[in-house]
């Protein structure tokens, strides 16, 4: 947000725990009303209930959607033990990742999550998607020196799939 702001966009961040300041709003964007160039939906829409009343509401809210997501359900075997092998590396290196130590732990903490082919189906309900993107996303989690490169190279081999996903659409 701090990016587009220092680029001279009006920006607005929504969320319930949001911090202080005059370009945050702590709220549920189901509360907002007004009409926005566009709208960004980072990380939120795998939890939205019910998920097509929140698109109906973010579609009238902006006629462009970006969306910042992650595909949990794609997390297969390998991609979760390499995950939790470097969160533990990272850990005995003496940092603290972002992200859940345990995949399995953070599933039964998450229940009722979307899985992503429900959000993108969703979504093209109702825009014309522009563009679909899949980027690693583990690295976010981890935050060590060399885990997005690493990450990055073990999806181009085939090791496991990119589980993160950047979507833009523009309201049908």
């Amino acid at each position: 947000m701090g990016l587009l702001a220092e680029a001279g966009y009006d920006v607005l961040g929504v969320d319930p725990h949001a911090p202080e300041g005059t370009r945050f709003r702590r709220s549920e964007f189901q509360a907002l009303h007004g009409e926005f160039d566009a709208v960004v939906a980072a990380r939120v829409l795998h939890h939205v209930r019910p998920l097509g009343e929140g698109l109906d509401k973010l579609a009238s809210l902006g006629s462009l959607l970006l969306v910042d997501e992650f595909a949990w359900d794609l997390i297969d075997e390998a991609a979760q033990d390499w995950y939790e092998g470097q969160h533990r590396l990272l850990r005995a290196s003496g940092a603290e990742p972002y992200g859940p130590g345990d995949l399995d732990e953070w599933r039964v903490r998450h229940p009722g999550l979307h899985p992503h082919d429900v959000v993108l189906a969703a979504l093209r309900e109702r825009y014309d998607e522009r563009a679909l993107e899949w980027v690693p996303y583990y690295h976010r989690w981890l935050g060590g020196p060399s885990s997005e490169a690493l990450e990055e190279t073990l999806v181009d081999a085939g090791a496991f799939p990119a589980i993160g996903w950047r979507w833009a659409g523009t309201r049908a």
